[in-house]
């Protein structure tokens, strides 16, 4: 621990220093206000000592100025020493960011006993902080566990739906368009039947990574919808992107060659529609995945393996 010392008499800051190693605890000399506040910068000490009445500028602005500088977050124990011992003294003190008061001439075993109480404070702050920030990273990891679907480790359907409602009202904000992708895994109840559910489940996450790998851009949003179905929120995406990001989900998903007995193309294969729009206050975001979702149904009327587009957010066509 280092106690930064600030008294303008040479013997009473000598005789400081010494009752304070005594103790153990470093000290640091300072002969004045301003060599005061530069030693604060320069060594960070623990506590400081700090005397009112000082030649160049007074303990009280010494206090104000230490707590300026100091980094957020941090808290240095001041206590100053006075001769003085009237309340209006001691209120000023307080409000400068004095934590307590010391009379002169201190005896050593009250000096003592104030730097050993403000080490237990500073303990306890310490303890706590260092609680706080295992706290604050448990909630995080929990927030980012609760947003993700257990199966697959991509986002799941709450998430998703938060994110959409955030770059529904950004996009209306700031103009653009707004993308909706779903997409269905094609065949996969006779995929489940035929495999089992273990491989369903492999199936399930093979997939999921094939779809975000074919995502590039970082603004857009993967996530597992429901069962075999997934959902994507690509925003300031026109239709002719969309489409181009679909394809290529679409290619991605038949290039894992995962073998499908129950499948005329003999391998996993998926369905997706798309929809966009121009986001603005008589649409909803609800809304852009139902036509998107509707968009799916038609893929999936006319064979499967394919990618649908609707044209309005009310008529799904190929």
């Amino acid at each position: 621990m280092k106690t930064l010392v600030i008294e303008d008499s040479a013997s009473s800051l000598a005789i400081l220093c010494h009752q304070i190693e005594r103790i153990g605890i470093q000290a640091i000399p300072a002969a004045g206000g301003m060599a005061g506040i530069e030693l604060f910068l320069a060594e960070r000490p623990d506590l400081i000592l700090l005397d009112i009445v000082l030649p160049d500028i007074d303990g009280f602005e010494v206090a104000r100025s230490i707590r300026q500088l100091e980094r957020p977050g941090d808290w240095t124990p001041i206590i100053f020493l006075t001769a003085l011992n009237n309340d209006e003294d001691l209120e000023k003190g307080i409000a400068a960011g004095g934590d307590d008061y010391l009379y002169k001439p201190a005896s050593e075993i009250v000096l003592s006993a104030k730097i050993r109480a403000m080490q237990r404070i500073l303990q306890m702050r310490q303890s706590l902080l260092v609680a706080t920030r295992k706290l604050d990273s448990a909630n995080q990891e929990l927030r980012r566990l609760t947003s993700l679907d257990g199966l697959t480790g991509i986002a799941n359907r709450r998430h998703f739906d938060e994110i959409l409602d955030r770059e529904w009202r950004r996009t209306m904000r700031q103009g653009g368009e707004l993308s909706i992708l779903m997409c269905d895994i094609d065949y996969f109840k006779k995929y489940n039947d035929h495999y089992g559910h273990q491989d369903g489940d492999e199936c399930l996450r093979l997939v999921a990574q094939a779809l975000n790998e074919a995502m590039e851009r970082g603004g857009d949003l993967l996530a597992r919808y429901g069962g075999e179905e997934f959902i994507a929120a690509l925003p300031d995406t026109s239709p002719g992107g969309a489409l181009f990001i679909a394809e290529r989900m679409r290619r991605a998903v038949a290039d894992l060659k995962l073998p499908h007995a129950g499948s005329p193309c003999g391998h996993i294969t998926a369905s997706f529609g798309i929809a966009s729009t121009l986001p603005a206050a008589d649409g909803s975001a609800r809304a852009l995945v139902g036509s998107a979702d509707r968009a799916l149904y038609q893929a999936k009327l006319e064979g499967k393996n394919r990618v649908c587009r609707a044209v309005s957010l009310e008529t799904p066509v190929a």
